[in-house]
């Protein structure tokens, strides 16, 4: 009998990158195209996937806002994004149906929570992987399963208290202003400060300012729901030092208090830019045994 060859996509705003292998520690071969139309890229990767051999799952990560609840019509869309044109894109049903296989749907933090849990052995008192970028998301993991409720998670939406030293800018995000994402994303960065905080000096202040916003959500992860491990991944967490001060800044709004404080960790991913499509072949592996 043949072995099952999966199929995957880390579905981003920007790129979406394409693998396949027959197992999710061992990609065979990938690809990365550039987020466009729906209708584009879509198309793209259908046209790939479905001249590597012929998969027999595919699982996606993607950015959101989407939907996850199975017994909703609109299962396997992405809803009501900011990405102009995205809203209300049925991605998983376009591609289940284009290349004929089971879909394994989630975010695309859900995904790389997913890879990075099993990377650390699977073991401990779950894991939330934290993405801090375009838009900052995170995606929790519990007992091996990712945390799903009225929908997923949008920590990047969360309201951190303000930084004595940032207290008059208004914040982008469309939706909420002063939200993490509208403070701590790559392109509030930018308009804050015109380059990236990895541009800045050493010595500015914006690199405190940012670890205390990204440390504000670590401390409300491991507060509310008790995780062990929080990973930040992302182009801003790239910023040399920035994870040792947001672990720094972590333990300091802790004070002692957590009881699980003497086992919180804040890390770089194991897999490095790999946790995304690592985690969507995870998904593809669970769909082909359904």
């Amino acid at each position: 009998m043949a072995r099952a060859m999966l199929g995957a996509i880390e579905a981003g705003g920007t790129k979406f990158v394409l693998a396949v292998g027959p197992s999710p520690d061992r990609i065979l071969a990938r690809h990365t195209i550039p987020t466009r139309t729906p209708e584009a890229t879509l198309a793209e990767a259908a046209e790939w996937l479905a001249g590597k051999g012929g998969i027999t799952s595919l699982g996606i990560g993607s950015f959101g806002p989407v939907e996850l609840d199975r017994t909703s019509p609109k299962w396997g869309f992405i809803t009501n994004t900011p990405k102009p044109g995205w809203a209300d894109c049925d991605i998983a049903g376009y591609l289940g149906q284009a290349l004929g296989v089971p879909v394994g749907f989630d975010t695309d933090v859900n995904a790389a929570a997913l890879a990075e849990y099993a990377a650390a052995g699977g073991a401990g008192g779950g894991l939330a992987y934290l993405t801090i970028g375009t838009g900052i998301g995170g995606g929790i993991v519990l007992d091996g399963k990712p945390v799903h409720g009225a929908a997923h998670p949008e920590i990047g939406h969360i309201y951190p208290r303000r930084h004595q030293d940032d207290v008059d800018f208004a914040g982008i995000c469309p939706a909420h202003g002063d939200c993490l994402e509208g403070l701590a994303s790559g392109p509030a960065i930018i308009a804050r400060w015109g380059v990236s905080l990895s541009q800045l000096p050493a010595d500015h202040p914006g690199h405190a300012i940012i670890a205390d916003y990204i440390a504000q959500a670590c401390h409300s992860l491991f507060a509310s729901v008790a995780v062990e491990t929080i990973v930040i991944g992302g182009g801003v967490a790239n910023t040399p030092g920035l994870t040792q001060r947001v672990a720094e800044r972590a333990r300091q709004l802790d004070n002692g208090y957590l009881p699980g404080g003497v086992r919180h960790r804040i890390i770089a991913p194991r897999l490095g830019g790999d946790a995304g499509i690592t985690g969507a072949l995870m998904l593809a592996e669970t769909a082909g045994r359904a």
